[in-house]
């Protein structure tokens, strides 16, 4: 399982998901495929950063984290420049 946070510079927004397949889940959301969060956004989803955990409980629990007013100012820091 994985943690992920993904960045779209068009729309300036920062989502934090988790998954087993973190390249078929960046394609489903830069396709717009499915009823997700992010489809609504125009531009390119960027990942940029992903951390590898064993089970998908621990998956959540970071996810939580990295949801969390620290987790964000984190994951805030990761943002590339454009």
């Amino acid at each position: 399982m994985f943690v992920y946070a993904l960045y779209n510079h068009e729309a300036n927004e920062l989502y934090i998901g988790q998954t087993n397949n973190v390249e078929r889940r960046l394609e489903e959301h830069n396709t717009k495929r499915g009823n997700h969060h992010t489809a609504r956004f125009r531009g390119e989803w960027e990942l940029i950063y992903q951390e590898s955990v064993a089970t998908r409980s621990e998956a959540l629990l970071r996810e939580k984290q990295l949801k969390s007013y620290r987790g964000r100012a984190y994951t805030q820091t990761l943002i590339p420049e454009k």
